[in-house]
Protein backbone atom coordinates (compact mmCIF):
# COMPACT_ATOMS: atom_id res chain seq x y z
CA UNK A 1 0.00 0.00 0.00
CA UNK A 2 1.09 3.60 -0.58
CA UNK A 3 2.34 5.66 2.31
CA UNK A 4 -0.48 7.68 3.98
CA UNK A 5 1.96 10.61 3.86
CA UNK A 6 4.11 10.13 0.75
CA UNK A 7 7.83 10.79 1.02
CA UNK A 8 9.31 13.25 -1.48
CA UNK A 9 13.00 13.08 -2.40
CA UNK A 10 14.40 15.85 -4.62
CA UNK A 11 17.69 15.41 -6.47
CA UNK A 12 19.13 18.35 -8.39
CA UNK A 13 22.37 18.73 -10.32
CA UNK A 14 23.92 19.32 -13.70
CA UNK A 15 24.30 16.86 -16.55
CA UNK A 16 26.14 13.62 -15.68
CA UNK A 17 26.37 14.47 -11.98
CA UNK A 18 24.86 11.08 -11.10
CA UNK A 19 21.20 12.04 -10.67
CA UNK A 20 19.59 9.41 -12.89
CA UNK A 21 21.68 6.41 -11.90
CA UNK A 22 21.37 7.07 -8.18
CA UNK A 23 17.68 8.00 -8.24
CA UNK A 24 16.75 4.80 -10.07
CA UNK A 25 18.54 2.68 -7.49
CA UNK A 26 16.97 4.61 -4.61
CA UNK A 27 13.52 4.30 -6.20
CA UNK A 28 13.94 0.53 -6.22
CA UNK A 29 15.38 0.40 -2.71
CA UNK A 30 12.60 2.45 -1.09
CA UNK A 31 9.69 1.68 -3.47
CA UNK A 32 9.39 5.23 -4.77
CA UNK A 33 8.11 6.45 -8.11
CA UNK A 34 11.10 7.65 -10.16
CA UNK A 35 10.55 10.90 -12.06
CA UNK A 36 13.19 12.20 -14.48
CA UNK A 37 12.12 15.78 -15.24
CA UNK A 38 15.06 16.25 -17.59
CA UNK A 39 13.37 13.83 -19.99
CA UNK A 40 10.22 15.99 -19.86
CA UNK A 41 12.16 19.03 -21.07
CA UNK A 42 13.83 16.91 -23.72
CA UNK A 43 10.45 15.70 -24.95
CA UNK A 44 9.05 19.21 -25.20
CA UNK A 45 12.25 20.37 -26.94
CA UNK A 46 11.94 17.53 -29.45
CA UNK A 47 8.28 18.38 -30.06
CA UNK A 48 8.94 22.09 -30.60
CA UNK A 49 11.82 21.31 -32.94
CA UNK A 50 9.55 19.03 -34.97
CA UNK A 51 7.08 21.91 -35.21
CA UNK A 52 9.99 24.16 -36.29
CA UNK A 53 9.31 26.68 -33.54
CA UNK A 54 12.42 28.56 -32.42
CA UNK A 55 12.94 29.58 -28.79
CA UNK A 56 12.54 33.24 -29.84
CA UNK A 57 9.08 32.76 -31.40
CA UNK A 58 6.99 33.70 -28.37
CA UNK A 59 3.56 33.64 -30.00
CA UNK A 60 4.23 30.36 -31.76
CA UNK A 61 5.66 28.84 -28.58
CA UNK A 62 2.66 29.80 -26.47
CA UNK A 63 0.23 28.43 -29.06
CA UNK A 64 2.17 25.18 -29.38
CA UNK A 65 2.46 24.71 -25.62
CA UNK A 66 -1.25 25.34 -25.15
CA UNK A 67 -1.93 22.51 -27.59
CA UNK A 68 0.05 19.90 -25.66
CA UNK A 69 -1.93 17.34 -23.70
CA UNK A 70 0.38 15.91 -21.03
CA UNK A 71 -0.37 12.60 -19.32
CA UNK A 72 1.60 9.85 -17.57
CA UNK A 73 2.19 6.14 -17.98
CA UNK A 74 4.52 3.90 -16.02
CA UNK A 75 7.63 2.28 -17.44
CA UNK A 76 8.52 -0.10 -14.62
CA UNK A 77 8.69 2.19 -11.62
CA UNK A 78 9.50 5.31 -13.69
CA UNK A 79 6.98 7.92 -14.75
CA UNK A 80 6.91 8.41 -18.51
CA UNK A 81 5.35 11.57 -19.91
CA UNK A 82 3.05 11.30 -22.90
CA UNK A 83 2.58 14.27 -25.22
CA UNK A 84 -0.78 14.02 -26.95
CA UNK A 85 -0.79 10.32 -26.09
CA UNK A 86 2.69 9.64 -27.51
CA UNK A 87 5.66 8.44 -25.46
CA UNK A 88 9.20 9.70 -26.02
CA UNK A 89 11.43 8.05 -28.58
CA UNK A 90 15.22 7.90 -28.99
CA UNK A 91 15.19 11.36 -30.55
CA UNK A 92 15.15 13.01 -27.11
CA UNK A 93 18.75 11.80 -26.58
CA UNK A 94 19.96 13.02 -29.97
CA UNK A 95 22.73 15.55 -30.48
CA UNK A 96 20.20 18.08 -31.77
CA UNK A 97 18.11 17.88 -28.61
CA UNK A 98 21.27 17.96 -26.46
CA UNK A 99 22.27 21.23 -28.12
CA UNK A 100 18.83 22.84 -27.78
CA UNK A 101 17.24 21.60 -24.55
CA UNK A 102 18.81 24.22 -22.27
CA UNK A 103 17.61 27.03 -24.56
CA UNK A 104 14.00 25.81 -24.49
CA UNK A 105 14.20 24.99 -20.78
CA UNK A 106 15.12 28.62 -20.09
CA UNK A 107 11.80 29.86 -21.50
CA UNK A 108 9.36 30.79 -18.70
CA UNK A 109 6.34 29.52 -20.65
CA UNK A 110 7.95 26.09 -21.06
CA UNK A 111 8.74 25.85 -17.36
CA UNK A 112 5.23 27.01 -16.44
CA UNK A 113 3.72 24.38 -18.72
CA UNK A 114 5.54 21.65 -16.81
CA UNK A 115 5.19 23.07 -13.29
CA UNK A 116 1.79 21.65 -12.28
CA UNK A 117 2.41 18.47 -14.29
CA UNK A 118 5.57 17.76 -12.30
CA UNK A 119 3.91 18.48 -8.98
CA UNK A 120 1.08 16.18 -10.01
CA UNK A 121 3.46 13.22 -10.04
CA UNK A 122 2.93 12.87 -6.29
CA UNK A 123 -0.67 11.89 -7.10
CA UNK A 124 0.62 9.39 -9.65
CA UNK A 125 2.81 7.83 -6.97
CA UNK A 126 -0.20 7.37 -4.72
CA UNK A 127 -2.37 6.04 -7.51
CA UNK A 128 0.13 3.26 -8.17
CA UNK A 129 0.79 2.42 -4.50
CA UNK A 130 4.31 3.78 -4.22
CA UNK A 131 5.55 5.10 -0.89
CA UNK A 132 6.24 8.48 -2.46
CA UNK A 133 8.47 9.73 -5.25
CA UNK A 134 12.05 10.57 -6.07
CA UNK A 135 12.30 13.38 -8.60
CA UNK A 136 15.46 14.45 -10.38
CA UNK A 137 16.09 17.68 -12.24
CA UNK A 138 17.54 21.15 -11.90
CA UNK A 139 14.94 23.02 -9.84
CA UNK A 140 13.19 20.29 -7.84
CA UNK A 141 14.38 21.25 -4.38
CA UNK A 142 14.21 24.98 -5.11
CA UNK A 143 10.93 25.35 -7.06
CA UNK A 144 8.93 22.16 -7.62
CA UNK A 145 9.14 20.70 -4.11
CA UNK A 146 10.96 23.22 -1.88
CA UNK A 147 9.55 21.44 1.19
CA UNK A 148 10.55 17.93 0.08
CA UNK A 149 11.47 15.53 2.86
CA UNK A 150 14.99 15.27 1.45
CA UNK A 151 16.70 17.63 -0.96
CA UNK A 152 20.02 16.61 -2.49
CA UNK A 153 22.30 18.53 -4.83
CA UNK A 154 24.84 16.47 -6.80
CA UNK A 155 27.79 18.04 -8.54
CA UNK A 156 31.08 16.91 -10.05
CA UNK A 157 34.02 18.35 -11.91
CA UNK A 158 33.05 19.20 -15.55
CA UNK A 159 35.89 17.06 -16.95
CA UNK A 160 34.67 14.05 -14.97
CA UNK A 161 31.10 14.60 -16.12
CA UNK A 162 32.21 14.88 -19.75
CA UNK A 163 34.06 11.58 -19.32
CA UNK A 164 30.89 9.96 -17.97
CA UNK A 165 28.89 11.22 -20.94
CA UNK A 166 31.49 9.88 -23.36
CA UNK A 167 31.35 6.48 -21.65
CA UNK A 168 27.59 6.50 -22.35
CA UNK A 169 28.28 7.18 -26.02
CA UNK A 170 26.95 10.74 -25.78
CA UNK A 171 28.52 14.09 -26.51
CA UNK A 172 27.30 16.92 -24.35
CA UNK A 173 28.55 20.49 -23.96
CA UNK A 174 28.64 20.20 -20.17
CA UNK A 175 30.13 23.63 -19.43
CA UNK A 176 27.82 25.44 -21.86
CA UNK A 177 24.71 23.69 -20.54
CA UNK A 178 25.76 24.53 -16.99
CA UNK A 179 26.20 28.17 -17.97
CA UNK A 180 22.76 28.42 -19.57
CA UNK A 181 20.99 26.45 -16.82
CA UNK A 182 22.67 28.41 -14.02
CA UNK A 183 22.14 31.87 -15.53
CA UNK A 184 18.54 31.65 -16.71
CA UNK A 185 16.17 34.11 -15.02
CA UNK A 186 13.51 31.53 -14.12
CA UNK A 187 14.34 28.52 -11.92
CA UNK A 188 18.12 28.54 -12.40
CA UNK A 189 20.22 25.51 -11.56
CA UNK A 190 21.48 26.15 -8.05
CA UNK A 191 22.01 24.31 -4.80
CA UNK A 192 18.88 25.11 -2.75
CA UNK A 193 19.37 26.58 0.71
CA UNK A 194 19.51 23.75 3.21
CA UNK A 195 19.95 21.01 0.60
CA UNK A 196 22.44 18.18 1.17
CA UNK A 197 25.38 18.94 -1.15
CA UNK A 198 27.28 15.91 -2.49
CA UNK A 199 30.40 16.14 -4.67
CA UNK A 200 30.41 12.94 -6.72
CA UNK A 201 33.65 13.61 -8.62
CA UNK A 202 35.68 10.99 -6.77
CA UNK A 203 32.84 8.81 -5.50
CA UNK A 204 31.58 5.57 -6.97
CA UNK A 205 27.88 5.27 -7.76
CA UNK A 206 27.49 2.94 -4.79
CA UNK A 207 29.10 5.51 -2.48
CA UNK A 208 26.76 8.25 -3.70
CA UNK A 209 23.73 6.00 -3.26
CA UNK A 210 24.85 4.96 0.22
CA UNK A 211 25.21 8.59 1.33
CA UNK A 212 21.68 9.47 0.18
CA UNK A 213 20.21 6.19 1.37
CA UNK A 214 21.48 6.80 4.90
CA UNK A 215 19.57 10.08 5.04
CA UNK A 216 16.36 8.67 3.53
CA UNK A 217 16.43 5.69 5.91
CA UNK A 218 15.97 8.07 8.85
CA UNK A 219 12.37 8.52 7.70
CA UNK A 220 11.67 5.52 5.49
CA UNK A 221 12.96 2.00 5.90
CA UNK A 222 14.08 0.16 2.75
CA UNK A 223 11.20 -1.64 1.06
Amino acid sequence: MANPTPIIVAIDGGAASGKSSSSKILAERFNLLHVDTGSFYRQITSELLKQEIAPTEQAGLEAALAGLDLSTQLDGRSAQMLINGQAADDEIRSQTVNENVSHYAAIPAVRQTLLSYQRGQIDESQKHDFRGLIMEGRDIGSVIFPKADFRFFLHADPAERAKRRAAEGQTDSIVERDRIDSSRKVSPLTCPDGAIDIDSTHLTLNEVVTKMSDYIATKLSPA
